[in-house]
């Protein structure tokens, strides 16, 4: 599922997202939401969320498990 509605997110939702610093390359880092920071209802790149661990992105996945 894309991160591009804020209604399918919430706190302690696991994510993978897409930092700044990535989003030419695409590679996602994985972690849990503890804040969203976008207001509006919808983004077309995706959500901005902030992580348990303070790194913040837009989300590219919800409900995902890092892989190995």
């Amino acid at each position: 599922m894309h991160g591009r509605n804020r209604n399918d997110i919430y706190p302690g939702l696991e994510v993978a997202i897409i930092l700044k610093k990535d989003q030419r390359s695409g590679k996602r880092t994985y972690g849990i939401v503890q804040d969203i920071l976008t207001s509006a209802p919808f983004h077309s790149r995706g959500i901005k969320v902030r992580l348990e661990d303070g790194q913040v992105g837009r989300v590219a996945e919800i409900n995902v498990t890092e892989e190995d």
